[in-house]
């Protein structure tokens, strides 16, 4: 009879905390049954919190409370909080949720480790318990950031910037291309700044050369590069070698030069128009995604204005919308909020009516062509895969009738695109 107590993981927010908890669990499951699949009642309750925005403090908080409750009812033992609500609000929610068993901070997982009767086996450095299909997996390359954007307390949370030794993420990589990954998605507060600290230089493209020579790797992706100071070689790594997708998340927050220069972007608008330029003339057809975020403090229509045209201008891939919020401790913080929140939502739905009729646009110019698509999982009447150009999640789908075709999880097939709509495509193997 299996003795072990169970411990439920709950992971908020971002890829970079999915990492953490994976990484977290994998040291827990030699002592703990380990589930991750939302607040189910367990022996133990880790929730990993965000502390980002504010939708998703409330979210991380409910959380908590949720799990609370449980435990008075006597469903659970034990509720532990970590993450960076905790590292962030650790002394205000201790005095507040005293009925928490424990709040650790970003970087307290020996901390958790040992609350939980458990040693930290070095043995298993690079090794983490996957939750993601086993197919593609997400590769966190540095912590922190040593940028100071006036709206975000990343570095307030997570610290300064520190890279992952490039002979260790080649180390992790082998780890999960062992366990089947076919797919790394890389992420970091900022990938560019990757290697400064430890090289004395940005070493992203040599990092990618050395990882896309990991036997079963067939797909690398980005995620969260910075555009000021746009490591430009990275252009010449993506277009030449076939397993670094022709993607690109760079998120630009506005295009107005006065309202970057307020958030301290450290690039205007000709100077981000200018690289963008760059970027589709050194990588023929790659697909751009960006965040943008409306209503930061004194933002005028007319600024506003610039910034739609902007976008039905460029027809980024993948475009989504965050409405400023004041975020304590950040230097816009000091600035009046003096867009009233109806107007940063009109705005908001303003922006993303556009970007729709454009994905719309871009995704019927797909039909009667033919792309490489992974499938991820099989949903009803339908398998559902993804182009070199999507990201799980957060991008299109492509949908293939299962009542047509039998296919692998996890396998590669040449599909033509027979129907688009605004988020989904349509298509069948090609045979």
């Amino acid at each position: 009879m299996n003795s072990k107590q169970k411990v439920n993981v709950i992971t908020l927010g971002c890829s970079k905390n999915l990492v953490d908890s994976e990484v977290m669990m994998k040291q827990l499951e030699s002592r703990y049954h380990i589930e991750h699949d939302g607040l189910n009642p367990t022996d133990i309750i880790i929730i990993n919190t965000c502390g980002f925005i504010n939708d998703a403090k409330e979210e991380s908080v409910d959380t908590i409370l949720n799990a609370l409750e449980m435990k008075a009812a006597g469903k659970t033992k034990k509720v532990f909080v970590t993450g960076c609500l905790s590292q962030r609000y650790k002394k205000d929610l201790t005095e507040e949720l005293p009925e928490v068993d424990g709040f650790f901070g970003t970087s307290d997982l020996g901390a958790i480790l040992k609350t939980l009767d458990v040693d930290y086996r070095h043995e298993l450095y690079g090794q983490r318990l996957l939750t993601t299909p086993k197919h593609f997996a997400y590769l966190k390359i540095s912590e922190g950031c040593n940028r100071n954007c006036a709206f975000c307390a990343i570095p307030l949370i997570r610290g300064k910037h520190q890279s992952i030794k490039m002979e260790d993420l080649v180390k992790e990589v082998e780890f999960l291309a062992a366990q089947g990954v076919k797919e790394l998605l890389l992420i970091a507060q900022d990938l560019t700044w990757y290697g400064l600290d430890i090289y004395g230089k940005r070493v992203l493209p040599e990092l990618l050369e050395e990882i896309s020579k990991v036997e079963g790797i067939e797909w690398i992706r980005m995620h969260y590069t910075y555009p000021a100071n746009f490591p430009v070689g990275l252009l010449k790594t993506m277009r030449d070698n076939p397993k670094v997708c022709s993607y690109l998340d760079m998120p630009l927050q506005h295009i107005n030069s006065r309202i970057l220069r307020s958030m301290k972007r450290g690039l205007g608008g000709q100077k981000t128009v200018d690289l963008l330029n760059k970027i589709k003339k050194e990588v023929p057809g790659i697909a751009m995604r960006t965040t943008l975020i409306v209503g930061f403090p004194g933002e005028t229509e007319e600024e506003f204005q610039e910034l739609m045209d902007f976008v039905e201008g460029y027809r980024f891939d993948r475009l989504g919308v965050f409405t400023y919020s004041p975020e304590e401790g950040t230097s816009a913080n000091l600035l009046e909020d003096d867009v009233p929140e109806e107007v940063k939502e009109d705005r908001k739905a303003r922006l993303m009516e556009l970007q729709q009729n454009i994905s719309l646009a871009l995704n019927q110019e797909k039909v009667g062509h033919t792309f490489r698509v992974i499938i991820d999982r099989k949903e009803n009447d339908y398998y559902v895969g993804r182009t070199a150009f999507d990201s799980p999640e957060v991008d299109n789908e492509v949908m293939i009738d299962a009542n047509i075709q039998d296919m692998k999880i996890g396998e590669f097939y040449q599909v033509i695109i027979k129907k688009a709509d605004f988020f989904d495509l349509y298509g069948e193997v090609f045979n």
